[in-house]
């Protein structure tokens, strides 16, 4: 058996990011950049008032109050057409372009229109208030957004504001799913005394799409070896082939002996891991693949370990600085044995605002539904020591949300 960071690595070294593709800027929320993006244009454009107001000379407004003719009206999205001389104002509306001549901006609120053509103002302004300067947010050429980054609602928006109707994004991976096992059917299907609902494929299908792939379910394959290499066909043109199921020792464990058939390259086989220590990773025909355990928490567990940086390094993003965070324990934990174990727990913040980890007294690799209430994994090293309620893990959480804003 091999460490899990071992086998993580091997898993992941041939792979690279996919081609680019452009899409419409409508359809890019949660794509990743292929390349940068400039600005196409400087924002503002020129110098406008962050306010409603009234453009002025800030000398002109410096012993208050101070009486001024009002020259003309700007609203946003046009000009004065004209210079603002001593003693002059014009009113202006937020976004408005400022005139030439006036360097500062007084607010509505500070100044009274005694009679129509003339703004008496009550608070004197300092040169450079209440005005935007030209490229404040960003200038022509600059870049807003980097190529690996995954595009989130503000990140849109900044494109569309960079005046960017398309961008250049990694095409997303196709990832090819195969089910395994005589005693499984698909749900809604008639389930035999002697069966059980599939659930790894499905549940495999909608992290893949979580993660920004695009899965194609290849069915059931019976355990037998021609049924085997017919669905492992399916995978012909995916950029990552997942199985589920039949990666063990069992007699009727035939995934790797198929495959074989098909010109599988056997990387490795077995991990210390926990639950997840049958899984085998490869290439067929060029395309990577995993083999999964057929256990459904198992199978998904192994999914977020190794199929999500799998999916996540041929989108081309960057590997997170530290993939788990630390919680404090609500109960002891026994020491552990040369696996490295991920317990499926509930996870809190205490009074005291610290994560506090709950880990599920019952942790069969069968039992999904402790897997769809718990909130994170804790982690346990291989021969890690008793842990004493309090004492400090690493966890893996589980995402809420992929489209953060």
């Amino acid at each position: 058996m091999i460490p899990v960071a071992e086998a993580l690595a091997r898993l992941l070294e041939p792979l690279r990011p996919l081609a680019a593709e452009q899409v419409a800027l409508t359809n890019a929320l949660g794509r990743v950049l292929a390349e940068d993006v400039a600005a196409r244009r400087t924002q503002p454009p020129a110098a406008v008032s962050a306010m409603d107001g009234y453009a002025v000379r800030a000398a002109d407004a410096a012993q208050i109050p101070a009486r001024l003719a009002v020259v003309g009206s700007i609203p946003a999205g046009q000009a004065l057409g004209r210079a603002i001389g001593p003693g002059e104002a014009a009113r202006i509306f937020t976004g408005a372009p400022v005139p030439e001549g006036a360097d500062a901006i007084v607010l509505q609120e500070d100044a009274e229109r005694p009679e129509l053509g003339t703004v008496i103002i009550r608070e004197a302004p300092s040169p450079g208030r209440h005005i935007r300067p030209a490229g404040l947010d960003f200038r022509c050429g600059e870049v807003g957004l980097a190529s690996g980054r995954l595009l989130t609602a503000r990140d849109i928006g900044l494109a569309a504001a960079m005046n960017h109707p398309w961008l250049w994004v990694r095409r997303r991976p196709r990832v090819a799913i195969l089910a395994t096992g005589d005693e499984i059917v698909m749900p809604g299907e008639p389930v035999g005394p002697n069966q059980i609902v599939s659930s790894n494929a499905l549940a495999l299908a909608a992290l893949v799409t979580a993660c920004g792939g695009v899965p194609t379910l290849l069915g059931i394959a019976h355990d037998d070896r021609a049924s085997l290499e017919r669905a492992a066909a399916g995978a012909a043109g995916a950029d990552l082939f997942v199985t589920t199921g039949g990666a063990s020792v069992g007699e009727h464990d035939l995934v790797r002996e198929a495959l074989a058939g098909a010109g599988l390259a056997l990387d490795f086989w077995k991990i210390a891991m926990r639950p997840g220590k049958p899984l085998m990773v490869g290439n067929v025909h060029g395309t990577r693949l995993i083999g999964l355990p057929g256990n459904p928490v198992s199978s998904l567990v192994c999914g977020l370990v190794f199929v999500k940086p799998a999916v996540e390094r041929l989108l081309g993003l960057a590997p997170p600085a530290e993939t788990s965070e630390m919680a404090r324990l609500a109960m002891p934990l026994p020491a552990n044995d040369g696996r490295q174990d991920y317990l499926r727990a509930e996870c809190r913040r205490g009074a005291d605002g610290m994560l506090e980890a709950s880990p599920f007294a019952r942790q069969d690799s069968s039992m999904l539904s402790t897997l769809a209430r718990a909130h994170c994994l804790v982690i346990r090293p291989p021969l890690a020591p008793a842990a004493p309620a309090g004492s400090s893990v690493p966890i893996l959480r589980f995402a809420v949300d992929r489209f953060a804003i």
